[in-house]
């Protein structure tokens, strides 16, 4: 092939365009042109290139023959075309075609209006769209033009997506402070935990210095649609003095930064934001989807806003209800603390009926959200250390509060130390050590469905989740306690209301035993997040700190905790859904574990046969979409 010289004359030139906007997906040519010069000068920057409708003015009849050639490539190739042209003595040379990169906003219009002209059809409309752009719709992002003149100063794990500036400030308590009065905050810890929820809220952002991408900070930041950096291991963070220093500078309380939770960079300062902006072919392709696919898609909620988010989203239920994440308000904490104190049954009875009506206020609330949808709720699960109190001003009010001294409190609380607390007494076991929680939680779950079926005329199905089962005996233990207050509540309000009671695999010794399992459980959600640390033998919250060398050595491509193993935790899954529907056939099938927001864990659970995937209630259109594409490559029967 003869070299085209665009470098020749005022008759020559060269450039790049494509049949429509990247950017915005506009039906109309989009790029930019030099006269007299070669391709390498317009990649250079250093003259400024004119916009391609320009050349209609310098070059009439190229103009006209180009644009005629791209309408005639975009109709060949059914797709937006990324050209690139070369013009030499006033003839035009066709160097390259290929699909052009667009932005999400862009692959949905592209793809919505290639329908309307009638090149693809809705099927192949859908398989345009990477799941993964969407969440670019779905949370605010940098200003571009501020963020080129941004210095970045660090670099964490991208755990929660969107962009967030605000004010550094180290306690949950100072995030609610600040917010009250006005300000954008960004909350700064080594890790957070549960008690955070409330300073989490009030934060634009949260970065970690430890954790990986399902630790807490990153879990609750999902769900609540939060900006979050996770495991920014070169943070040297000073908290009793409230400072951090990184890249060589030092921030303290108050001082700006801004957070990109999409690649985990951190930014010196503030840097402008534009809100989430979504447009009508969303709709269109989302609906488009719901038609293809047949995974449901329930979402991972805890609050009733949360649940009504997830329902704008799209989602068909909440797999995952959280219970501990409604004991951190104020007026609840105090409660809870006084239960794990108690000395006596009757104690914790008392602080857990102080509880109680809280809790069903909770579910009314959920239950109406959700619109006579499923609602899967998950029974306490953290071990107990977590919500003690750690100030001396709160164990001290603690100790009156109980008439106890402040010498009783702490060896209650040095009493519940575990070195393995992930591992240690947590789930089913607080169950099976404390039945009177279970009981109190079924209270709860039945009163609130009772009421709303009552108010609604839509009757509720309440779908209970026993965790961390990895005996059936302790299925059947905590389960009996459950059906035995359950029953006498529907007896006692005369109605014929039905009720499941399921358990979580997330122990792999429960998804070897699924068969005996199934036998006690009505469905099994299989909780990915332990599921894959336990089968991994690694900690979720400490595996950031050498998974970058497994990279690097391509010992993993890429993290187990974002993307489901599905040669080791898959078959797993795989052998007890298989497992538990042999002795089960009608057992429901799910996964709750952050997986169920990724593109390619979805695929799998498609083809292995799941009833739903349940994400944070900002992936659901995420989880929609790869469902319809894992239906459409590989069908399965309705």
């Amino acid at each position: 092939q003869s070299m085209a010289f665009g470098n020749m004359g005022d008759d020559c030139g060269t450039g790049v365009a494509f049949t429509r906007n990247p950017a915005t997906g506009e039906k109309a040519l989009f790029g930019e042109y030099l006269i007299n010069a070669q391709g390498e000068d317009v990649v250079a920057g250093v003259r400024t290139p004119s916009p391609i409708s320009k050349l209609h003015e310098e070059m009439p009849a190229v103009y006209e023959q180009f644009a005629a050639i791209a309408d005639r490539l975009e109709k060949h190739y059914k797709d937006m075309q990324d050209m690139e042209f070369t013009i030499e003595n006033g003839k035009l040379y066709m160097l390259q075609t290929r699909n052009g990169k667009r932005t999400a906003a862009a692959a949905l219009k592209v793809a919505v209006d290639l329908v309307d002209e009638g090149m693809i059809d809705e099927k192949e409309a859908v398989c345009r769209v990477d799941p993964k752009q969407l969440d670019a719709l779905l949370h605010p992002t940098f200003d571009a033009e501020a963020l080129k003149k941004a210095q970045v100063v660090g670099k964490g794990l991208a755990a929660s997506p969107g962009a967030a500036c605000g004010r550094v400030v180290f306690t949950a308590e100072e995030a609610k402070e600040w917010h009250e009065r006005g300000e954008k905050v960004i909350l700064v810890r080594l890790e957070t935990s549960p008690e955070d929820i409330e300073g989490m809220k009030a934060a634009q952002g949260i970065l970690t210095v430890r954790g990986g991408m399902t630790s807490h900070a990153a879990v609750v930041a999902r769900g609540m649609g939060k900006c979050c950096v996770s495991g920014c291991g070169d943070i040297k963070m000073d908290e009793e003095n409230k400072k951090f220093e990184l890249s060589g500078k030092t921030y303290r309380e108050g001082d700006w930064i801004s957070l990109n939770g999409s690649t985990g960079n951190i930014y010196d300062g503030a840097v402008p934001t534009t809100d989430a902006v979504i447009g009508g072919e969303f709709g269109r392709v989302m609906g488009w989807a719901d038609q293809f696919r047949r995974l449901k898609v329930r979402t991972n909620a805890d609050t009733p806003h949360d649940a009504a988010q997830a329902r704008k989203f799209g989602a068909q239920g909440i797999g995952l209800c959280r219970t501990e994440h409604m004991f951190f308000n104020e007026d609840r904490i105090p409660a809870i603390r006084r239960m794990i104190c108690s000395d006596t049954v009757e104690e914790r009875e008392a602080a857990l009926a102080v509880l109680e009506p809280m809790q069903q206020s909770d579910f009314e609330g959920i239950y109406e959200a959700m619109e006579g949808c499923p609602v899967t709720i998950r029974f306490l699960d953290p071990p107990l250390h977590e919500f003690v109190p750690t100030e001396e001003a709160d164990i001290e009010k603690l100790a009156s509060d109980m008439g106890k001294t402040v010498a009783e409190i702490k060896n209650i609380i040095a009493g519940l130390h575990e070195f393995n607390p992930m591992m240690g007494h947590r789930g089913c076991r607080l169950a099976v050590t404390y039945p009177e929680i279970a009981a109190m939680q079924t209270r709860a779950v039945i009163k609130a469905a009772l009421n709303v079926s009552a108010e609604t005329g839509c009757m509720i199905t309440p779908h209970i989740m026993i965790p961390l089962v990895g005996e059936v005996k302790e299925l059947k233990f905590v389960k009996d306690v459950v059906v035995k207050v359950a029953d006498e509540l529907i007896a006692a309000a005369g109605v014929d209301m039905k009720y499941q009671v399921g358990t979580m695999i997330e122990i792999p010794r429960a998804a070897l035993t699924a068969g005996e399992i199934a036998k006690e459980a009505e469905f099994f959600s299989f909780g990915t997040n332990d599921l894959t640390q336990m089968t991994f033998g690694f900690s979720r919250d400490d595996a950031a700190k050498f998974l970058g060398a497994y990279y690097e050595n391509k010992i993993y491509e890429s993290d187990p905790f974002q993307h489901l193993d599905q040669i080791g935790v898959g078959k797993l899954v795989k052998m007890a859904a298989h497992d538990g529907r042999e002795t089960r056939p009608d057992l429901g099938l799910g996964i709750c574990g952050e997986h169920g927001g990724d593109p390619t864990s979805v695929e799998f659970c498609h083809n292995v046969g799941l009833d739903y995937v349940s994400c944070s209630p900002f992936r659901v259109p995420i989880a929609r979409l790869a469902a319809a594409q894992a239906a459409i490559k590989k069908p399965r029967a309705k």
